[in-house]
């Protein structure tokens, strides 16, 4: 069991960096601009020998009015009540406000634990915002500067304090090595890449499931529907939505388990064409979701299905692509289409032309408001999840590259045909092959398309990413 601590304030007052520093590393969007920060984060918070969660949440505003601030505040309010501790953070060099009073008695009356901390207290700033706090009645202030990383030791102490008075002090210990699934993910591709950078066959990463849950980001353009699915999904109004566009900017975590299974749903901002994005903060969004799809295992991309496919739809999928991620096209809204057999057709038809690197990619009909063809959707996702991963034997790969080659032969180049001599697969996530070529830079493209197109059908490989790289080299296997 971790203790969880949930960063709450005003806007502006310096929660997103502070929960950036507990992490470890630039993992929430900050900004000088107020209210960046919409949705609550969760990540792995260490310091010195503590282990914990922490929350980032949307800075707190006294609005009652039904609009996007209000509902960032309940999110808030959601966050103080899941949460062990709450670290209430005021502007030490703004000093007390009404709104920081105000929220101070809610927390308060709530009975909840709290931790204050005057933030921007370096050097000798923020000393009248610091004796202002204790008028909060909220204990004493600790003193910080979450930028530079002042007052940190006063901050874990008051952490200890904190949790010992409710019981959990026990659980608050556990070292500061990290064991975040997105560094066990790195750290595999990373390993994957050398390894494929020489040539070398991996044998690796075969059950990842069993080792870390499926991530699965959803992405696509604003207003897909994206928050909407995995409310639907976890069955909890977890993710801000409305009628607004733009209202996700941090790429949100959200766990989720299905008939047994673990996964991790990662929402993400709208992606737009980057031709169109002059917004700082637009860029950070981008940037933020550009981040989830390459540290996803799927993504499953959002489509409306009552409009055609837009051009940025392909292009974000074939970002995917690029990154070698498995994917699944949701045609959500489908509950609002006429006439289902000529979209389907639409669809259909826009992808076999547009998208021949991954042929075969499922479509999902589905509506994520009102819960129809999620099961769909997580089943074409666990399929696609075992065919990213799908290792094929050599000796397999090559009696099948035996028939290619004597149903097609290479071509020949200057009254010498080419000879391919061996073949491997090197790495799955995707599936990426290593051909031993007698003359590498001549083999042309359309034969590599060939081998291609005969590797998705024989070996099942629709939907995903093949890669082959060319090697002039001996058969290693070959009797000297």
């Amino acid at each position: 069991m971790s203790v969880s601590f949930a960063i709450v304030g005003r806007p502006n007052v310096g929660k997103s960096t502070l929960f950036n520093r507990l992490i470890g590393r630039q993992h929430a969007i900050v900004d000088d601009k107020p209210g960046v920060t919409r949705d609550r984060r969760e990540g792995q918070g260490h310091l010195a020998s503590l282990s914990f969660t922490v929350i980032d949440t949307a800075g707190l505003e006294d609005v009652n009015d039904g609009s996007l601030e209000e509902r960032m505040r309940r999110q808030t309010e959601m966050a103080i009540i899941d949460a062990d501790v709450t670290l209430m953070v005021v502007d030490a060099k703004t000093g007390v406000t009404p709104v920081d009073s105000f929220f101070a008695n809610e927390i308060r009356k709530a009975g909840a634990s709290v931790i204050l901390l005057a933030n921007k207290c370096e050097g000798k700033t923020g000393a009248t915002g610091l004796a202002e706090a204790w008028s909060l009645g909220l204990g004493e202030p600790v003193p910080i500067s979450a930028s530079h990383g002042e007052g940190l030791v006063d901050l874990h102490d008051a952490m200890i304090a904190a949790a010992a008075a409710i019981g959990l002090d026990g659980a608050l210990t556990g070292g500061a090595i990290s064991n975040d699934e997105e560094d066990v993910l790195t750290d595999s591709d990373h390993i994957e890449d050398k390894l494929y950078s020489e040539g070398q066959p991996i044998d690796m990463w075969q059950d990842e499931q069993a080792v870390q849950p499926m991530r699965i980001a959803i992405v696509g353009r604003p207003n897909m529907g994206k928050s909407t699915l995995i409310n639907s999904l976890i069955n909890e109004e977890r993710l801000l939505t409305g009628p607004e566009s733009g209202i996700t900017r941090d790429a949100i975590e959200v766990p989720f388990e299905w008939n047994g299974k673990s996964y991790k749903l990662v929402d993400t901002a709208g992606m737009r064409r980057r031709a169109r994005i002059s917004d700082k903060i637009e860029k950070l969004m981008v940037d933020d979701a550009l981040r989830a799809i390459q540290y996803a295992h799927v993504c499953v991309l959002l489509i409306d299905a009552t409009e055609e496919i837009h051009k940025q739809d392909l292009s974000i999928a074939r970002l995917i692509e690029d990154e070698g991620r498995a994917i699944v096209i949701g045609a959500n809204k489908w509950d609002l289409v006429r006439d289902k057999q000529a979209a389907s057709s639409q669809i259909s038809d826009r992808l076999q032309t547009s998208l021949a690197q991954s042929r075969g990619v499922p479509v999902v009909q589905m509506s994520g408001l009102h819960k129809k063809g999620l099961s769909q959707m997580l089943g074409a996702a666990d399929q696609m999840y075992r065919v990213w991963n799908r290792r094929i034997s050599t000796g397999r790969l090559n009696r099948w590259l035996e028939s290619m080659l004597e149903a097609h032969p290479p071509p020949l180049v200057e009254g010498r045909r080419l000879r391919i001599r061996y073949m491997t697969q090197i790495k799955s996530r995707p599936p990426t092959f290593a051909l031993f070529v007698s003359r590498p830079a001549d083999l042309p493209e359309s034969y590599l398309r060939y081998l291609t197109g005969g590797l998705r059908v024989d070996f099942g490989l629709r939907g995903v990413p093949i890669r082959m790289v060319m090697r002039k080299r001996e058969n290693p296997f070959a009797p000297s």
